[in-house]
């Protein structure tokens, strides 16, 4: 499969936009028609997360959450083999000024799970060297194809989030810039329970404690699939971060990231097991479906 999907992104990067996001779109739905699991888990996040929903409104959202995913997949056509200059018109930044302000100085980029968060992610490093944690993928090829998606310009710095966050560290104290992902589960292990949406969720403290680590500067950064495109937009520094506790700094995560999902809902990632690791005692989040 992996290696059908990469023939098809290798050919994908000599379609128009227009009909990449229509066969985006198409493979977003067969993915809903097929992926059963990751289906039931998209169900049960937006049930938590948006009560209010009816449940006609809610499979609305769900289908509209594949349909951006399977589009955010075949633009890595553009983003994966497309050039420079093509890359820079298909993603657009807003705020470059909030990045070039601080140039040399430690700076983390709050990147949230948004559609977008690759080509974000490339499309910054078309203009400055990054570092940046990505997780291993099960299939070899599709691995490989994705750490030399995103190392195509600048040599970015890229570590396996084996090798844990502290290794950025490294790349902070350089001056890179550091592309960081924050809102995935991982496990109970440093990451405390704040609410998201009001459900209490493992969020790890590595921004925090990176940001007193390094004296970095916190800049959010959110990346909008547009109709013909994405917009990255580079917010101005946080300030009074880190605040008085890791507990409080999540919390602020948080609350931002929900303020963008608020914005966007369809273009969030739905698809994760947000809410898998449970504070004590809390019966388990996800039925045998999910």
């Amino acid at each position: 499969m992996s290696k059908l999907l990469l023939k098809l992104l290798g050919l994908g990067r000599f379609l128009p936009v227009p009909l990449l996001r229509t066969a985006g779109a198409a493979l977003g739905g067969l993915l809903y028609l097929f992926a059963r699991e990751r289906r039931a888990i998209a169900h049960a996040n937006l049930a938590a997360c948006f009560p209010a929903l009816s449940a006609e409104r809610r499979n609305a959202l769900v289908r509209a959450v594949f349909r951006a995913f399977g589009r955010s997949v075949l633009d890595r056509a553009v983003l994966w083999h497309g050039s420079a200059e093509r890359v820079r018109d298909f993603v657009r930044i807003e705020g470059r000024e909030h990045l070039d302000a601080l140039a040399g100085r430690p700076v983390i980029l709050l990147a949230p799970h948004f559609a977008g968060l690759d080509a974000g992610g490339i499309r910054i490093t078309a203009d400055w060297r990054i570092v940046s944690i990505y997780s291993r993928q099960k299939d070899a090829a599709f691995d490989a194809a994705l750490l030399a998606g995103r190392s195509r310009f600048n040599a970015p710095m890229l570590l396996t989030r084996q090798a844990g966050v502290r290794s950025a560290l490294r790349g902070l104290s350089m001056g890179l810039p550091f592309y960081y992902l924050p809102d995935m589960d991982f496990g109970a292990r440093d990451a405390v329970f704040v609410p998201f949406f009001g459900v209490p969720a493992a969020t790890v403290t590595a921004l925090s404690r990176l940001a007193r680590l390094s004296g970095a500067s916190v800049l959010p950064c959110v990346t909008r699939m547009t109709a013909d495109g994405y917009r990255t937009t580079i917010l101005p520094a946080w300030r009074d971060f880190p605040g008085k506790s890791l507990e409080e700094d999540a919390r602020r995560v948080n609350a931002f990231i929900e303020s963008e999902v608020r914005e966007m809902p369809e273009q969030y990632h739905w698809l994760h097991k947000r809410f898998k690791t449970r504070p004590p005692g809390a019966p388990p989040f996800y039925g045998p479906s999910a």
